[in-house]
């Protein structure tokens, strides 16, 4: 049991000092011995070529790639080739743009990936006594919160028992949408799509994870349910600002409080529901009934977490699974806008299986290759996360190169998905390429990982797929899509996540009748 991991510990101050320093990596060549291969003479990170401090300034700051380190892999990497070291910070990483290498690296990661540290995640957890989540803890304790975690949600089979909640959200997302196009002079264009799917993707994930609904698809939403959106905007923006002020600023500057202020909305808001839904299993024993529901039922029953440990879960958990499935879905509409032909293709595609009118199930995807291949394509295209990192657990050798235990490697997402050696013509959208039967050649399999890899790949990976298919299928059945003005063409920033540079406007135009007809 989870709660078992946890006894014996060490305190969290002497456990955080032992943990492995990112920079001060080793500077000389060394002799070291790997497996059972007789000592060779192997090069270390400070022979990797790579920006120093100041070009990296010049870079980020000068040239304005700080909200563009997308855009920079791809500049570095033909600069540097596919391994290079960064320093930033104090900070030092060795950064991965190829999937060969990428994945030797992943293959090495043993029982206990480590991620980069959330380390004022954790701190306000700390501060406020709260228990950490899936992307806070790390090593044994993360494992066997993990092991709990992907219960009911991982395997295909048990993720499409969330379907028919998915539909019933996706019900109130088509009537959402149809109010915001009635909002605009014509009647038919919809204001900023990405923050439409945002308000389905959190209605959507709240529903499964706090098994209610919130409220934020209705007309008005409710007054407790809009103040929890707006702090995990907030937690996010002064997040940015925390990262990088010195900790004497705390005092002076507001952006620390606002932090703190956010995450403690956050909690609140779903240790009410938390405790809520415990009370209704209560009920329910009492009338000497098995506890009824879906996954929160089945964390707060299982006798082997915590309510602070769930509520610790819920709330990264949450975090981790909105940007997914609305950004995602909002640059798949905004391709298939400019790109007529696939969408008539989706569109007789999903009307045949399921026709105008009749809500798609989650057997019915099985028999839409295409929409699945569009879904793909657009995560090629943009990936959620464009930079993700581990810690080297142990010794790690790639390509000549000895790295120590306590290395931090950045994986280049963005670059690797849009390779031409794997992808031609890597900057089209193009979703024959993932059909089987158009396939010209196959790509490596760790060149387009969105939901990462092992053991620390996403945990609502399923959901996710399971929501956008879902939601798109609908979509298309009900809409024609078009861009509200020809040659808007709109590119990614990288805030933390890769969202739309501006608001992405779309019009929605009811489809009167069958193209085939």
């Amino acid at each position: 049991m989870y709660g078992s991991c946890r006894r014996g510990l060490l305190p969290w101050a002497r456990w955080r000092s032992l943990q492995p320093k990112w920079s001060g990596l080793s500077v000389q060549r060394k002799e070291v011995t790997v497996g059972s291969d007789a000592a060779r003479s192997f090069k270390t990170s400070q022979d990797l070529p790579g920006p120093g401090f100041w070009s990296s300034v010049y870079w980020f700051l000068f040239r304005g790639y700080i909200l563009h380190m997308h855009e920079l892999q791809a500049i570095f990497k033909k600069t540097y080739g596919p391994l290079w070291r960064s320093s930033m910070g104090g900070e030092t990483s060795v950064s991965i743009a190829s999937p060969e290498i990428m994945e030797k690296m992943m293959r090495q990661e043993g029982k206990y990936p480590m991620r980069c540290d959330m380390a004022l995640w954790k701190e306000h957890r700390n501060m406020r006594g709260l228990a950490y989540g899936p992307l806070t803890e790390e090593g044994e304790r993360w494992h066997c919160l993990r092991q709990m975690l992907n219960k009911r949600m991982l395997r295909p089979s048990e993720a499409v028992l969330y379907a028919p909640a998915i539909n019933e959200v996706v019900s109130d997302l088509i009537v959402h949408l149809q109010h915001e196009r009635e909002k605009s002079p014509c009647g038919m264009v919809v204001q900023d799509v990405a923050n439409q799917l945002y308000r389905f993707a959190l209605e959507g994930i709240s529903y499964i994870l706090f098994e209610t609904r919130i409220g934020c698809l209705q007309k008005q939403i409710p007054a407790k349910t809009q103040n929890f959106i707006n702090s995990i905007g907030l937690m996010f923006k002064n997040f940015v600002f925390v990262n990088v002020l010195p900790k004497w600023t705390r005092e002076l500057l507001p952006f620390w409080n606002r932090y703190l202020e956010s995450w403690d909305t956050i909690f609140a808001f779903g240790r009410n529901l938390i405790d809520k839904r415990v009370e209704e299993i209560s009920a329910q024993l009492e009338k000497e009934e098995g506890p009824k529901g879906a996954y929160l039922t089945y964390l707060l029953s299982n006798g082997k977490l915590t309510i602070e440990e769930v509520s610790g879960s819920v709330a990264e958990l949450l975090m981790a699974g909105v940007d997914t499935t609305s950004n995602t879905l909002a640059w798949t509409l905004y391709h298939l806008s400019k790109d007529t032909a696939i969408q008539d293709a989706l569109f007789l595609e999903v009307v045949g299986v399921v026709p105008k009118g009749q809500i798609p199930k989650a057997e019915d995807l099985t028999r839409m290759p295409l929409l699945k291949a569009i879904i793909k394509e657009t995560l090629r295209l943009y990936p959620v996360v464009p930079l993700n990192s581990r810690v080297a657990v142990e010794d790690v050798v790639l390509e000549g190169y000895h790295f120590p235990k306590g290395t931090l490697f950045t994986f280049c997402h963005f670059i690797l998905s849009r390779d031409e050696t794997s992808f031609p013509e890597p900057n089209k959208f193009v979703p024959q390429r993932w059909l089987r039967k158009e396939r010209a050649s196959s790509h490596h399999p760790f060149s387009s990982i969105p939901f990462g890899y092992g053991v620390r790949g996403c945990v609502g990976h399923r959901i996710a797929e399971l929501e956008m298919h879902l939601a798109l299928a609908r979509i298309i059945q009900k809409y024609e899509v078009r861009p509200s003005r020809q040659g808007d063409d709109v590119k990614p920033l990288a805030r933390i996540v890769l969202v739309p540079e501006r608001p992405i406007n779309l019009q929605f135009l009811d489809r009167q009748a069958d193209i085939s007809s």
